[in-house]
């Protein structure tokens, strides 16, 4: 009997987890828990870190009961991974183990006037300045900036700090803690890809950087561990799989990079979930984006071997947009059912939707942005907002795919993809269409979790799955091609550049939602 490896794939809206064959890569059973979000004030997102593990319990026993129902035993699971939202801040108490606030999620925009804080006492006074040790803009999509809001503005966090019992980590960290024993000899640990989402990490040295951590005036003892994306960080402490090596940690985007197998330079892979995100693997050297782009860590695949890098472009809001036309505004009532409500027009006849809820990511890196339609008429219905919102993520995919090519000099021949919104065919076809390449997406469409099962088996110590890429299982794959002529799918993108510049500057720190007292209690 084949070992499998299982993966904890803990996302913004949802908890999962997945088990794996660990030869042919097949999804063998799974279970599925909806997340809960907090939203206390305008532009705050929240999730409370016991629901997170509440959900990652019950996740792991109804998967571990249908495999009992399958005939599968449990036994057969040798490896654990966790991928996870990254950027997501925690802070706990490691005496009780109790969270001291509710997670503040990557998509908050609370940290606004606190980022532009950090900028103007930059010599440069340029969001760029830290981006040489880094990779990243100071924004507040990072970590440091809502570890430093949680620091200046929770009176529990402050105290821990204080008394050293305060432990900051992102979700994984959170996770692998709480699952390894929490306060009883519970692993504080994080991986380079998580890491180096902080604005605490230098991407070169592959460890917390003094200075930065100077800079945002974050003490570096409640940093967690930094150790290679696959490798055994500790057991799992109880539970049916008590014993069982957690050995794989990925951030989500590096999880789907390493499970749609963009191993060689310049593969790349793009996922639409709540946001989108386009990374292309750049090989063991960083490169430094002059279009607006990231340089992130991918994996690093052992304790020595080398970190590989990449190029990213991050969208805040692709899914989220359709669960806004649904929860919001109430034009659909299921998620389900966008793709035929968009399909019934065909068109969004002049329409155009840019959902800069959070602001706008890359390539502008633009938080005063805010959401706009325009292009209305008295004939435009539902079916034409559903369309403009399909065409939204396509569009906001064009942009980081325009900078990606321009940054790497080497055109993008094909554009692999994965996520829960890869499933709507009118999607991706409306992808291949603007983006004038063929889509590609795999039929086992799990990429983010195969990722981290694929890391965990991989760990010396484990080794029940070859990363060698001529035992790499085969996957076969959906291919959409282009369907329309360039210079329509041109023109639909210059109006659509068009809108998003009229979505700008719209938003100041002083008009928006910020704190200048106590934050709301945490829900629960």
């Amino acid at each position: 009997m084949d070992p499998l490896a299982a993966a904890i794939d803990q996302g913004t809206s949802s908890t999962r987890f997945l088990v794996f064959n660990t030869k042919t890569a097949q999804l063998i059973s799974h279970h599925q828990v909806e997340l809960k979000q907090h939203f206390p004030k305008e532009g705050w997102v929240e999730a409370d870190p016991r629901e997170i593990m509440d959900t990652v319990h019950e996740c792991l026993e109804k998967t571990c009961q249908k495999l009992a129902q399958l005939s599968v035993d449990v036994s057969r699971i040798k490896a654990v991974g966790v991928t996870n939202q990254r950027e997501t801040t925690l802070v706990w108490d490691k005496e009780t183990g109790e969270p001291l606030y509710n997670a503040i999620v990557w998509l908050d925009l609370r940290t606004q006037s606190t980022v532009e804080r950090l900028i103007t006492k930059t010599p440069s006074r340029s969001k760029n300045h830290l981006k040489h040790k880094t990779g990243l803009p100071i924004s507040t999509y990072f970590s440091a900036v809502k570890l430093r809001w949680l620091l200046d503005n929770v009176e529990a966090v402050q105290q821990a700090v204080l008394s050293k019992r305060a432990m900051f980590g992102t979700v994984d960290s959170w996770i692998i803690w709480s699952l390894t024993g929490g306060r009883d000899g519970g692993v504080h640990v994080t991986d380079v890809s998580n890491a180096s989402r902080t604005l605490l990490f230098n991407i070169h040295s592959l460890d917390w950087d003094p200075e930065l951590c100077s800079f945002f005036d974050i003490p570096m003892e409640i940093l967690p561990t930094v150790r290679s994306s696959s490798e055994i960080y500790g057991r799992m402490r109880s539970g049916s799989l008590a014993g069982v090596p957690i050995s794989g940690c990925l951030g989500d985007q590096s999880a789907a990079l390493v499970g749609q197998m963009c191993f060689e330079e310049g593969q790349a892979k793009n996922t639409y979930g709540t946001g989108c995100f386009l990374l292309r693997n750049t090989g063991t050297k960083p490169v430094m984006s002059e279009h607006g782009l990231i340089t992130t860590i991918a994996y690093k695949l052992g304790r020595d071997k080398p970190a590989c890098y990449a190029l990213e472009g991050s969208v805040a809001i692709a899914g989220a947009v359709i669960r806004w036309l649904r929860d919001n505004m109430c034009i659909v009532q299921s998620s389900s059912e966008i793709e035929q409500l968009a399909a019934e027009a065909g068109t969004s006849y002049g329409c155009y939707f840019v959902p800069a809820f959070s602001g706008l990511y890359a390539p502008y890196w633009e938080p005063s942005a805010r959401g706009i339609i325009c292009g209305l008429t008295q004939f435009t219905n539902r079916s034409h907002l559903a369309f403009a919102a399909l065409e939204a993520v396509c569009f906001q995919t064009r942009e980081i795919l325009d900078a990606m090519n321009q940054d790497c000099c080497i055109p993008l021949p094909v554009l692999g993809v994965d996520g829960g919104m890869t499933g709507n065919r009118l999607l991706m076809q409306l992808q291949a269409d603007i983006l004038c390449i063929p889509v590609v997406r795999p039929s086992m469409s799990e990429t983010t979790a195969l990722g981290a099962a694929m890391a965990a088996g991989a760990a010396e110590g484990v080794e029940v799955w070859s990363l060698n890429p001529d035992q790499l299982p085969e996957v076969t794959a959906e291919r959409y091609q282009p369907q329309i002529n360039t210079q329509e799918s041109e023109l639909r993108f210059a109006r659509w550049k068009k809108a998003v510049q009229k979505s700008m500057n719209w938003e100041t720190s002083e008009t928006s939602c910020t704190s200048n007292g106590k934050p709301p209690p945490p829900q629960r």
